[in-house]
């Protein structure tokens, strides 16, 4: 199976299931960058239950940008906020200490274009979870890819697709519940290396 995604931030569990179980992988390069995507976002599982993280980017007023032409805002500290909110919902679970160094360097490093830090990511969570694909790049856009590719673009919408991915233990699901289909840090905090075989199972 070839499928094609859109590389996000920190990704929701169902994308990652997609990309871990195809056969080839293409990354969409050329589309017009959309709000309220998870191009530029992520859900966690915080102590209130789940939580909205953004990247903020620089717009150019009337003028459609290309995804990897999108330059991230730096103008506040939100990459301080974010690793504050990700060590307030995971500092307890399993695995964070186990990883926290590695994530942490996300938060240290300015990354001119939002593509270039999504890219990033995905390498490191490759690492993270002893795995490795390396992705093909479009060159061009097309609405509707040839019948040989699988479109998985539509799940850089993050929560408008809803995803039941089987249970696992959440560090507050005893207070909210189980909440599936977060940002792939929630599958790692809390099942460690065991989230690769996990993304494996998955139905998609």
């Amino acid at each position: 199976m070839k499928s094609l995604v859109y590389p996000g931030y920190f990704p929701s569990i169902h994308q990652l299931a997609v990309m871990v179980q195809c056969e080839e992988l293409w990354f969409e390069m050329d589309d017009h960058f959309q709000k309220q995507t998870n191009r530029n976002r992520m859900y966690i599982y915080s102590p209130n239950g789940t939580q909205l993280l953004q990247i903020p980017v620089k717009h150019n007023k009337g003028i459609h940008q290309k995804t990897r032409d999108v330059k991230i805002e730096y103008s506040f500290n939100w990459q301080k906020q974010h690793w504050k909110s990700l060590e307030a919902a995971y500092r307890s679970s399993p695995f964070f200490e186990y990883f926290e160094d590695d994530l942490a360097s996300i938060y240290t490093k300015q990354y001119p274009f939002l593509m270039d830090l999504n890219l990033e990511i995905w390498e490191m969570l490759q690492s993270l979870m002893g795995y490795h694909k390396t992705p093909q790049k479009t060159t061009e856009y097309f609405h509707t890819p040839n019948e040989e590719i699988t479109d998985f673009r539509y799940l850089i919408d993050g929560k408008k697709h809803a995803f039941n991915n089987t249970h696992y233990h959440q560090v507050f699901d005893e207070k909210h519940g189980f909440i599936p289909n977060l940002s792939i840090l929630d599958l790692l905090f809390n099942e460690g290396r065991y989230s690769l075989n996990y993304l494996k199972e998955q139905v998609i």
